[in-house]
């Protein structure tokens, strides 16, 4: 087992891993943060443990020795990590509830290979790069590959909140934790909103210990700004606060960031990007390891720069949205569940009207419209995934080839979403939120941090994705998270005192970028040669004429396919990087990711 350690806590050379306990029989690797390691290591040093280093990575192995593989129940933090137990002949690979830190392993008969990331994998010569045709499948339909599948055949993702243990030749996977949405909290709302400032405070305390600088990502929207306030709280120095903005308005917060950023007095960074967006697929692709087709990976990938100027640690907002119901895809399918007492022949009716709206610009009104309308006549978790798809369906017969589909057994991608949705305990439009947590929350949201910023060598934690804050969350009643269509109202109360009106009253951005405009221009002549090349086209996926057909709709404005475009861009990009092996566009292998186990 080995590791490329950043260090945090603890930058001496004891803390340099694998760690072993007193008698060397117990060693591990570990990548993450673990916030209760202080409390964890007071208990184990009156149980006799002795402790070589001051690394929360140590408490590890003397809480295995305790309590065996349960030990993962204990750890509050973000976390990957692989434990060797000499004895017992046993590995132990574990990853944290929410999934915040990655980790995927391979199989094949008594060959077991496990890391960070499938590029440390991928280094074992036995393991063979193949693409997993159902698994790119599935990546049309949801713009990312979903756990447990990986891009590459054979070699699967650990899913969040599960432990694998192997011994003996044979491999076995457990779930560790569940997020409970029962019983709900009966309080008044003045009691809500007093617990979650607690618990708030506490989350950000907790993250702020570090033996290296510290800072936070401030957007200018709810939750950035939320944690920023409450880093305030405990911070009596500078603080340091990092933004990116773009020259078109639509994309831009710096204003919003600079007024929190002024009420803090926090020394603030700030930078308009003008992102090479053609010399950037190749480096995303390089390092996201897999197709990835969220274009916020860009300003995340610029943002992460930028912090790493200064800093080694940030605090962000991640996850804020999902605990607090900020999308308003929430707040559609509250209307939408409304509108389900329509009888079916109106439903449909709307849906073909829908369809008929012009394209308008991604973030138009018409554009809105189209989306949520489309879907009315569908179930609620098909509806729900028709908003989120790149690609529905019937698209996808347009765009692939029949013998793609057949080697990739057509599956049936939407009915993952519709199997957590079945599979909540929740209700109404939490079932919804709950596929999210368990969907795109840690395949696409927080791979895209989590990628980005260890990249860079920054390590980002995020208050909102404490377990306990997400478990409160989940307790309480949806009316008082969603109310008349207005998103995060009890997290707005327990910040509005300290916030400025404005970051209170502004509509959700989003953290996007401009890609629709770019596809028409500076992006234009490397979509066609990507997509359009004997190269990509001999793969014999994807049908000539739908890909001819959805650049020449785009660039006219007929039609908006640019996330489906960047997309498959991401894909024959990746595809050109891992499996044909070419080395152009790539990094060098000293850039990879920081702490692969």
């Amino acid at each position: 087992m080995g590791s490329r350690r950043l260090a945090v806590i603890d930058l001496s050379p004891r803390a340099r891993q694998p760690i072993a306990n007193e008698d060397g029989q117990v060693r591990v690797v570990f990548n993450g943060e673990l916030y209760n390691f202080l409390e964890l290591r007071t208990e184990l040093e009156s149980k006799g443990h002795r402790f070589r280093s001051g690394t929360d990575t140590e408490v590890i192995v003397h809480l295995y020795e305790e309590e065996g593989v349960a030990c993962v129940r204990r750890l509050d933090g973000m976390f990957a990590f692989a434990l060797w137990d000499a004895r017992a002949r046993q590995l132990l690979l574990a990853r944290d509830r929410l999934g915040q830190k990655p980790l995927c392993y391979y199989e094949a008969g008594p060959l077991l290979v496990f890391g960070s990331e499938p590029k440390a994998v991928l280094a074992d010569p036995r393991v063979p790069a193949e693409p997993d045709l159902e698994a790119l499948d599935h990546f049309l339909t949801y713009g990312y590959v979903p756990a447990p599948w990986s891009a590459f055949r054979h070699l699967r993702k650990l899913p969040p909140a599960h432990y694998l243990v192997a011994r003996d030749g044979r491999t076995a996977i457990h779930r560790y934790w569940s997020l409970p949405y029962l019983p709900k909290y009966t309080g008044a709302r003045e009691e809500l909103v007093e617990e979650l400032d607690a618990l708030l405070d506490r989350a950000v305390r907790r993250r702020l210990v570090s033996d290296v600088p510290l800072g936070a990502m401030l957007s200018g929207g709810l939750d950035s700004s939320a944690v920023v306030a409450l880093m305030r709280r405990s911070v009596t120095g500078p603080l340091r606060t990092f933004s990116i903005g773009f020259e078109a308005p639509e994309y831009d917060e710096r204003s919003s960031a600079r007024a929190v950023a002024r009420r803090f007095d926090t020394e603030h960074h700030e930078l308009v990007v003008r992102p090479d967006a053609a010399a950037l697929l190749s480096r995303l692709a390089y390092h996201y390891n897999e197709p990835f087709a969220d274009s916020s990976a860009l300003p995340t990938w610029c943002l992460s720069e930028l912090t790493r100027r200064s800093v080694t640690v940030a605090l962000s907002g991640d996850g804020g949205d999902e605990s607090f119901l900020g999308y308003d895809r929430y707040a559609g399918a509250q209307l939408a569940a409304h509108l389900d007492r329509v009888p079916a022949f109106g439903r449909r009716a709307l849906a073909a009207l829908a369809r008929q709206l012009p394209a308008g610009g991604a973030k138009s009104m018409w554009s809105q419209l189209r989306r949520f309308g489309g879907g009315l006549a569908e179930p609620p978790p098909r509806r729900y995934g028709r908003w989120l798809a790149m690609t529905l369906d019937h698209q996808k017969r347009a765009l692939c080839t029949p013998e793609f589909r057949a080697l990739s057994g057509a599956p049936d991608s939407l009915g993952l979403l519709e199997a957590h949705w079945r599979g909540a305990e929740a209700a109404g439009v939490e079932r919804l939120v709950a596929t999210d947590i368990q969907m795109y929350l840690p395949d696409d949201l927080l791979v895209k941090m989590d990628i980005a910023s260890m990249a860079h060598s920054l390590e980002v934690r995020s208050p909102f994705l404490d377990h306990h804050v997400v478990e409160f969350a989940a307790r309480v009643p949806a009316s008082f998270k969603l109310q008349r269509g207005r998103t995060k109202p009890l997290l707005a109360d327990v910040v509005a005192p300290s916030l400025p009106p404005s970051v209170l009253r502004r509509r959700k951005m989003g953290f996007g970028v401009p890609i629709e405009h770019w596809l028409r221009g500076d992006l234009r002549e490397l979509a066609h040669d990507l997509l359009l090349s004997s190269r990509a086209l001999g793969r014999g996926y994807f049908v000539r004429g739908t890909l001819e057909r959805y650049l020449s709709e785009h660039e006219r404005g007929e039609a908006q396919h640019h996330m489906r475009v960047w997309g498959l861009m991401m894909l024959e990009q990746w595809h050109r990087t891992f499996i044909d092996r070419r080395p152009d566009g790539t990094a060098s292998p000293a850039s990879m990711t920081s702490g692969s186990v």
